[in-house]
């Protein structure tokens, strides 16, 4: 029994490795916005915020033709202006509103490198699946945790069961 638990510990071990180490390294590099984005992080100049946070998610309402479930809002700098980040309702895309003027556009779509990324990490390959992947992915991971767990209990107990006592009497 305890051969095959070692032996489906490391097949579960395999498996699970792949993907975790996609979503690590992806998810490292995204962290720094010059290796993936290609732009940098600058310090918003809130003096030349004119357009409140409701306005914007109405422009971005406008300009999609429908209400959005925003699910963030973020302000930032790109390219020297002020702009607001919704997302939400669009699948990986955004919609930037100018926080100066309160235009509104779509995002441009990602270069080859930021697709692989967000693909990678967010697993936006799958599909539909992307939510039944990430449970079976998870799974696999508590499965593989629990054999590594077990083995580690049978080890260590034939090491304490095993070791002789002294009788130093």
């Amino acid at each position: 029994m305890r051969k095959f638990i070692y032996q489906l510990h490391l097949i579960l071990g395999g498996l699970v490795a792949i993907p975790v180490l996609a979503w690590s390294l992806s998810g490292f590099l995204y962290a720094l916005p010059n290796m993936v984005e290609g732009g940098s992080v600058e310090k918003i100049d809130a003096s030349r915020v004119k357009i409140a946070p409701a306005d914007a998610m109405s422009r971005a309402n406008e300009l999609a033709d429908k209400q959005l479930p925003t699910t963030a809002l973020t302000l930032l700098m790109k390219d020297g202006r002020p702009q607001y980040q919704s997302i939400g309702g669009l699948g990986a895309d955004s919609i930037f509103v100018d926080a100066e003027t309160g235009e509104a556009r779509m995002s441009a779509p990602p270069s080859l490198k930021t697709r692989f990324f967000r693909e990678a990490h967010f697993y936006y390959f799958t599909g539909s699946w992307q939510v039944t992947f990430l449970f079976l992915f998870s799974g696999l991971a508590a499965l593989s945790a629990l054999t590594g767990i077990y083995l580690n209990i049978v080890h260590w107990s034939r090491k304490v069961i095993r070791k002789p006592v002294r009788n130093d009497s």
